[in-house]
C-alpha cells in the first residue's frame, strides 16, 4: 500500500509542479529602479544565495518575490546540488527549504528558514528602497 501512495503522490508532484513553474514564470512585473538605486540593490543582494527546490511550492513563491522585487540573489538547488545540500545540512544545520543565508558586512552568517519570515525580511530590505516605481 506504500507504495501505492508513494507513486499516487509523485504522480500528483510531477503533474502539479510544471504548473508552479508556469506561475512563477508568470508572476507581476518588477519594480522599476533608477540604475544607481539599482546597482546599489545588486551590490547588497550579493551576500544573500536562496537554497531551494525547483518545484517547491513555497520556494516558488519566494522566488516570485525575489523577481517581483527585482533583486539578483543566487540559488542553489538543494535537491540536485549534492554540495549545496550538504551546506545546507551541515552549516544551517537542517534539510529545509526555502532557505536564504544572510552574511553581513562583518561576515557572520544567519540562516532564515520558512517562507513567510523570508519574504518578510526580503519585503522590508528592499520593498520600500527609495527610487521605486512600480512597472
Amino acid at each position: 500500500m506504500r507504495i501505492v501512495f508513494r507513486y499516487f503522490f509523485r504522480a500528483i508532484h510531477y503533474t502539479i509542479g510544471p504548473l508552479l513553474l508556469l506561475w512563477e514564470k508568470l508572476a507581476t512585473p518588477a519594480i522599476q529602479r533608477p540604475a544607481k538605486v539599482q546597482q546599489a540593490v545588486d551590490a547588497s543582494t550579493r551576500n544573500l544565495v536562496l537554497y531551494q527546490f525547483l518545484m517547491c511550492p513555497f520556494c516558488v513563491t519566494v522566488r516570485r518575490t525575489i523577481k517581483r522585487l527585482s533583486l539578483n540573489i543566487e540559488t542553489r538547488d538543494a535537491l540536485r546540488d549534492m554540495a549545496s545540500r550538504s551546506q545546507l545540512l551541515q552549516d544551517g544545520g537542517q534539510l529545509q527549504v526555502p532557505c536564504l543565508r544572510i552574511t553581513d558586512e562583518q561576515g557572520n552568517i544567519t540562516w532564515m528558514y520558512e517562507s513567510h519570515a523570508i519574504i518578510n525580511y526580503l519585503q522590508a530590505a528592499y520593498a520600500s528602497t527609495p527610487g521605486n516605481d512600480r512597472a
